[in-house]
């Protein structure tokens, strides 16, 4: 094992790319993966993506959604998935594309928030054209609420309950593969044209397609009149304005169970006022905290 790259980094490597890892740098840290980028001894550049053991479920569902959606969007080249040698991790190996994100481009000014936005819009109306099959995973509304209810008192899941209502009695369409968390960070720009990839697709599951722009919208504060209709109109499809609300009230409320106090929650509970004044019919009450 080459000093500095962690063992499962190491054995995962090896495993999956039949190549000793020389370098690992860490790219991310969450409570259920952990990213690094790789150089193996054989030159080549990796991502290796480790789950911890109660995520397998996601990699088996990340390296599925990759190899089924590519035809259809940018990914990047899946190398291998599978569990660690001698470790509880499960790992996923795909292609390094490069440092470059458009969330980076943006903040650097190469590239105008109006073209991210407008970029962001057309990958998922291109992932959201992909087949699903029925082995896709779903996460219906119930698990969802529920799942946000174990982070929330039950007064605040209350204040959006007309937001609920809206998504629970929505006419029922065909789904869609949503990427789960499409944001600037989760785009890579490679290659001499500087073609933008999906990259991180642990979320993704077959849901409406007004849940994945409502995320998008919330993930990167396009919840104004003004951002909005950027989004939607490079979105290419058929959307349900008046679910598109309700899915935006709903992740932003989940934002906001998710963020930390002082001022990530201010911020989140700020988002959620002006989702109330402008959508009153989707709220009962005011700030979540007052809810308590």
């Amino acid at each position: 094992m080459t000093a500095g790259v962690p063992p499962a980094v190491s054995r995962a490597a090896l495993a999956m790319t039949g190549v000793p890892a020389r370098t690992a740098h860490r790219l991310s840290v969450r409570t259920r993966t952990v990213v690094y980028r790789v150089g193996l001894a054989d030159g080549r550049g990796v991502v290796i993506k480790l789950y911890a053991a109660t995520a397998r479920r996601n990699a088996i569902t990340e390296s599925a959604a990759i190899r089924t959606v590519a035809d259809h969007v940018p990914v990047p080249a899946l190398i291998g998935y599978g569990p660690v040698p001698g470790h509880e991790a499960t790992a996923l190996v795909t292609a390094d594309l490069g440092p470059l994100t458009l969330g980076n481009a943006v903040r650097s000014g190469r590239i105008s928030d109006e073209r991210a936005l407008k970029d962001l819009a057309g990958l998922l109306g291109r992932l959201h054209r992909a087949l699903v099959r029925p082995w896709a995973p779903r996460r219906p509304l119930h698990e969802q609420v529920t799942s946000l209810g174990r982070r929330c008192p039950p007064s605040s899941l209350d204040r959006i309950a007309p937001a609920l209502a809206a998504i629970a009695d929505a006419a029922h369409t065909a789904p869609v593969w949503c990427h789960g968390d499409l944001h600037g960070d989760n785009v890579v720009i490679a290659g001499p044209r500087a073609v933008r990839h999906l990259v991180d697709f642990t979320d993704a599951a077959a849901g409406p397609r007004e849940s994945d722009v409502a995320q998008t919208l919330v993930m990167t504060d396009a919840l104004s009149a003004l951002r909005a209709r950027t989004v939607t109109g490079a979105y290419p499809l058929a959307l349900d304005r008046h679910l598109l609300a309700a899915w935006a009230v709903f992740h932003t409320l989940r934002s906001w169970a998710h963020s930390s106090a002082g001022d990530d929650r201010g911020l989140w509970a700020r988002r959620l006022d002006d989702l109330n004044r402008r959508t009153p019919h989707l709220f009962r009450t005011r700030h979540p905290e007052r809810t308590r």
